[in-house]
């Protein structure tokens, strides 16, 4: 199983701009997230899927973490049927999910090793600091999703199965906990930058530009031209491994930006 995208922004018949592979974007929105759709398969029901709310944490190989009580369906369903799919999703700029990333986990769902439930309590609790109070009752018992396949979306026209041990060697990114604050600044105060990196970069004259992801080696953008939407990726010139590099980093294209859409005016 292997990565497959289309239509990356890159500009008609160029290839498409070099990003981290779809095992570490996994990772990282995995990583990144705390709460998810879980998908086991209903005993109501019998053959039809049942969709729950579900809280998670992740070990050192990817695999999400769950505390559950018998007294839930979804626990009473995996009991019968260990087999269940866990979606996550970016959380995200702009109000257009399509655009966003995010990756199904399909795997068994099992009780964790007593040898491995300290480890596990102790990114759950990191986590989801409320879940102290009821973490030592009874009726509830961490479990885990043994992953056995991974599908990652990151976008329009961006999407594949991934090989299940390239997803567990992976690691997040090192700018995915800045992204939000990378995000957040870029499209409240530097919209007209994002247009820019676009005519520039990408030879996209967008009439509005949010980015919606940041990694370590570039960016993608929502790009709005007319009543069209584009999915957009550009690279920094250089990997940016903190917030600090990636802020000079996108000044530095800001400048490289405006040299080059002022070479492409006619002069009078």
């Amino acid at each position: 199983m292997t990565d497959t995208e289309h239509g990356a922004g890159a500009g008609q018949g160029a290839p498409a701009p070099a990003e981290p592979s779809f095992a570490e974007r996994a990772r990282t929105l995995v990583h990144m997230g705390r709460t998810a759709t879980l998908s086991s398969h209903s005993r109501h029901s019998a053959g039809y899927p049942f969709g729950s709310v579900a809280p998670y944490g992740v070990d050192a190989s990817g695999r999400p973490t769950l505390l559950i009580s018998t007294m839930a369906m979804h626990t009473q369903n995996l009991l019968a049927d260990a087999r269940a799919s866990l979606l996550v999703q970016q959380s995200g700029a702009g109000d257009e999910p399509l655009a966003l990333g995010r990756t199904t986990l399909i795997g068994d769902a099992g009780r964790v090793p007593d040898a491995d439930v300290d480890a596990v309590r102790q990114d759950y609790l990191a986590r989801h600091a409320d879940a102290q109070h009821w973490v030592d009752f009874g009726d509830f018992a961490f479990y885990r999703l043994e992953v056995r396949a991974v599908y990652f979306v990151g976008g329009f026209g961006s999407m594949g199965w991934i090989d299940t041990g390239a997803y567990r060697e992976a690691a997040p990114d090192p700018l995915a906990e800045s992204e939000r604050g990378i995000l957040e600044h870029m499209n409240a105060d530097h919209a007209d930058a994002l247009r820019l990196y676009c005519a520039a970069f990408a030879g996209c004259d967008a009439d509005e530009a949010t980015m919606v992801s940041v990694d370590r080696m570039g960016f993608r953008v929502r790009a709005r031209i007319g009543s069209q939407l584009r999915g957009v990726r550009i690279n920094f010139p250089r990997e940016a491994h903190t917030p600090g590099e990636a802020r000079v980093v996108l000044v530095e294209m800001v400048r490289t930006a405006r040299s080059r859409t002022a070479a492409c005016v006619p002069s009078s």
